[in-house]
């Protein structure tokens, strides 16, 4: 599950601040199906958030105690109540039903197991009110991108940020992709000029190829719905970055 990667909170929202098209969307459909909101893998509720300062009630689960303690200190920051969990997306029992639920970031890829995905599923199934919609966001595999994992470490300029502790943070990723279990493995090097590698963390994320998706929904009891290709919800293509599937 990729946990010492989450480790660092605070470093995480900075090389990934949030905001834009993906907040946007999941606030207006948050907004359209109204009640109660459980998001799935919710890190530091930089989805979560905006959507409980809508006056929405919102529940977050996470597996990370470290995402889970910065997302309650940006809760507090904000003024605003959510309802933060410890727990594996597989397999939890809330005791309730909700009336929206969603998994976004590619949150569902740290599950590599088909049976993992699918139990993750069937978990939501259960908690999904009745008539209620499940959504999901995972990015749409490039095989090219893919075999270009070739386990080299090189620097990506567009994840550099700016800590106000240390200075400027670069970072580097490895990564190679493993095809059998359609799972890239990666290990993620953070650094400064005084700090070289003061971070040294694996990541390792599934891909999910769009004519297995349908399946794994279905063997779960949920129906795919529809499946856009970006957040302006344009129809899903061959170069689309994204899966973006509508459940019930």
């Amino acid at each position: 599950m990729s946990e010492a990667f989450y480790s660092h909170a605070r470093l995480y929202d900075l090389m990934f601040p949030g905001g834009g098209p993906a907040v946007d969307f999941y606030r207006a459909d948050a907004d359209l199906h109204g009640g109660t909101v459980l998001e799935l893998g919710c890190g530091t509720g930089q989805k979560l958030i905006p959507i409980a300062a809508d006056g929405r009630s919102c529940f977050g689960l996470d597996s990370s105690s470290d995402m889970l303690a910065e997302a309650q200190r940006k809760a507090d920051e904000r003024g605003v109540e959510v309802e933060w969990t410890q727990g594996d997306m597989r397999s939890f029992d809330l005791g309730r039903t909700f009336d929206f639920v969603f998994i976004t970031a590619n949150s569902l890829l740290h599950l590599h197991e088909a049976e993992d995905l699918v139990s993750c599923f069937r978990s939501v199934r259960r908690h999904l009110a009745p008539g209620a919609p499940f959504v999901f966001d995972v990015f749409n595999p490039s095989v090219r991108v893919l075999a270009g994992a070739d386990g080299v470490r090189r620097t990506r300029e567009s994840l550099a940020f700016m800590d106000p502790d240390r200075g400027n943070v670069s970072v580097d990723v490895a990564e190679i992709y493993d095809a059998p279990a359609q799972v890239t493995r990666g290990t993620w090097f953070l650094s400064t000029d005084s700090e070289p590698d003061f971070v040294v963390a694996p990541l390792e994320i599934r891909s999910i190829f769009p004519q297995e998706l349908p399946l794994l929904i279905t063997l779960a009891g949920l129906r795919l719905v529809e499946r856009f290709g970006d957040w302006r919800r344009q129809p899903f293509a061959v170069d689309s970055p994204l899966q973006l599937c509508v459940c019930r």
